[in-house]
């Protein structure tokens, strides 16, 4: 653990629990649902997300007694309820009394009501009810015995909503603009606005960079998205703030998969614990990136590495403290496609989650719903109050956590630096069309992963005291703590590529990138190539996507090359700079020996199995729908297998 990371009770152990939402069902079943939960060795349930109309069916007309009974029932049988703000699902009486408060989409459509998330972060008004509704639900349960913690609103970024380009958008951008640079002769500067006569004579002249006839400035674009983001981390304060005038309950949000439209790091800068909602089949199909090969192989198990990225990167924002919120039970309902997860796969992701450190695994939902947009996502239980495929196996979880005992972590001796502004802007100017900030930083991580070794998420601000390799790929620009990190050389750093390859303000450095006095090398000019264009590597494998063409001065020293000769890996005072993005096959070789030289164990894993290790526990995951034979022994299809080290 760095030293901004903190556990619970790093002696206990792990807790399981379920969204539960019992103003869909009858009142005459809570009292036996409670009952079941807890038999089934549940601890934690989720309540309330998305009941705002059930608690104020009309403006000011509250209603607080189902909520009062649905507390004490679930309280009663021994279950810590953690309470969620309704604000996701604002009531239609709402958008009456605020017919403005509704988002606007990139291509001008204004966002509907009939779903959830029908709001605009920038809207005053429904920011300050946002904090009526979290300070009365505080008020009221502040000091009930069952409460637990606090869930602020649900799902933030989910269905593509942290920007909006709606009039209260377009003039908080403006009053964010003018804090920013106060005179609008500098943002004029910063963004390069003579370019293409774009100067603004004010602040009141800058518009939304959507709907240009052709691409809008990148600068404007980037601030933009820093507003958006921005605009989350004050809505979400807001009710933090409403929340400690009556509560010292932790506060939670549960973030989504691959969301990196806000920053995650600065949200949770105002929370206690991280949480993320963990569906494996659904991300492997609609935003893993792998190809249709990978994907078939994987289809009923998930893909080895994209949850683990976020479970690590999720103990990062809570600064050790993290939890899954909604961890998938069985076929979702709103992927392409929805296969059943392979027998055994329930357990099996909560073992992941646990190994990577998670405080609770809570299952998203206790009973499947009947009617409305969720009806064919499973639950725990069937609609016809049986047990589904998945309780045996969350039975079986409760039983082998309790025999396993808690699990203790050290520090990983890798770090694997993720930037969220690095996001935007390649997404901004991504120079091709194959550059994605989160691929690439994917792609680091799952070489890793197949190397067997623990790795730990961290944010450009990052403590890196401790690390032995840290790797930073595709950062935007230079923060003083990091450029101070690597000037210090107390860890080996590999860096690139595109990384400071931008300023603060979106231009290019004057110096050029990487725009480091560690190393001399100046990024002449890059190239970009469609996939089926590769360049071939020396030593076997390829670069993809993107080339870097750099002048190296005398004490650089080339470790590696393109076959034409072309440097693309070199180092100078043990800071190593990877000019291109590599291939797997090449990054898991190059990566292979950086450990080695640092004498970091590696272990190299059959494909589908992975590794996490704690201090006397080693634990084998195989992700494969086969058996495979690892060190002698034989791990099933979708098993996990515990020993001692």
């Amino acid at each position: 653990m760095t030293k901004t990371m903190r556990m619970a009770n790093k002696n206990a152990l792990a807790q399981l629990g379920c969204c539960y939402y019992p103003e869909q069902w009858p009142q005459n079943m809570w009292k036996n649902d409670a009952k079941r939960m807890v038999e089934l060795g549940l601890s934690i349930v989720r309540i309330g997300e998305f009941a705002w109309s059930r608690i104020e069916p009309m403006p000011d007309s509250l209603d607080w007694q189902w909520l009062d009974e649905a507390m004490d029932t679930l309280g009663d049988a021994g279950l810590g309820v953690v309470l969620g703000t309704p604000t996701a699902t604002p009531p239609k009486w709402m958008l009456d009394k605020h017919p403005d408060m509704l988002a606007v989409d990139k291509a001008g459509n204004l966002r509907r009501f009939g779903s959830r998330r029908h709001y605009c972060f920038s809207h005053g008004a429904y920011r300050d009810e946002s904090k009526r509704i979290a300070g009365l639900m505080a008020e009221r349960y502040a000091q009930h015995p069952a409460l637990l913690g606090w869930q602020i609103d649900n799902e933030y970024g989910c269905h593509d909503t942290i920007r909006s380009y709606s009039q209260a958008a377009r003039n908080g951008f403006r009053l964010y603009l003018s804090d920013r640079y106060k005179d609008i002769a500098e943002l004029n500067k910063a963004w390069g606005n003579v370019f293409w006569s774009m100067e603004y004579a004010s602040f009141d002249d800058v518009d939304l960079p959507n709907l240009t006839v052709t691409e809008a400035n990148p600068s404007h674009w980037l601030d933009f998205l820093r507003f958006s983001s921005d605009q989350v981390v004050v809505y979400n304060k807001t009710q933090v703030d409403a929340i400690k005038e009556f509560s010292d309950k932790p506060l939670i949000h549960n973030y989504m998969g691959r969301i990196v439209e806000f920053d995650h790091y600065k949200v949770g800068e105002d929370l206690d614990i991280a949480s993320w909602d963990s569906y494996p089949l659904g991300f492997l199909v609609d935003r893993s990136g792998a190809d249709p090969e990978w994907q078939k192989r994987f289809e009923r198990q998930g893909d080895p590495d994209l949850q683990a990225m976020h479970h690590d990167l999720y103990r990062a924002v809570g600064r050790g403290r993290w939890w899954i919120m909604e961890q998938q039970p069985g076929p979702v309902n709103w992927a392409p496609n929805n296969p059943a997860p392979l027998p055994g796969m329930v357990e099996f992701w909560t073992w992941e989650a646990i190994a990577h450190q998670a405080e609770a695994v809570c299952y998203f939902r206790w009973r499947q719903a009947p009617f409305a947009q969720e009806q064919m996502h499973a639950g725990l239980m069937r609609p016809d109050d049986q047990p589904a495929t998945a309780y045996q196996e969350v039975s079986d979880a409760s039983t082998r956590i309790t025999e396993t005992g808690p699990l203790e972590f050290d520090q990983a001796d890798v770090a694997l630096v993720f930037d969220y502004e690095s996001c935007w802007a390649w997404e901004v100017q991504p120079q091709g069309d194959n550059f994605d900030g989160f691929s690439l930083a994917l792609e680091f991580y799952r070489a890793l992963r197949r190397l067997g070794v623990n790795i730990d998420v961290v944010s450009p601000n990052a403590d890196l005291d401790g690390y032995k390799l840290v790797l930073a790929p595709g950062l935007f620009s230079w923060n003083d703590r990091l450029l101070a990190a690597i000037n210090n050389n107390k860890s080996r750093f590999v860096l690139g590529p595109r990384s400071g390859s931008k300023t603060a303000d979106f231009q290019i450095p004057a110096s050029l990138p990487p725009a480091l006095t560690k190393i001399e090398c100046k990024v002449t000019h890059v190239e970009t190539f469609a996939k089926g264009h590769e360049r071939d590597w020396h030593g076997g494998g390829t670069a993809q996507f993107w080339l870097e063409h750099c002048e190296l001065g005398a004490g650089v020293e080339v470790l590696e090359t393109l076959e034409d000769g072309t440097p693309t890996l070199f180092k100078q005072n043990e800071l190593h700079y990877l000019a291109a993005w590599p291939d797997a096959v090449v990054l898991q070789r190059l990566l292979k020996s950086q450990l080695a030289e640092l004498n970091i164990e590696v272990y190299e894993l059959p494909e589908g199995v992975r590794r996490r290790v704690s201090k006397e526990k080693q634990i084998l995951f195989n992700y494969n729908p086969f058996a495979v034979d690892v060190d002698g022994r034989t791990l099933a299809a979708g098993s996990v297998e515990i020993t001692s080290r």
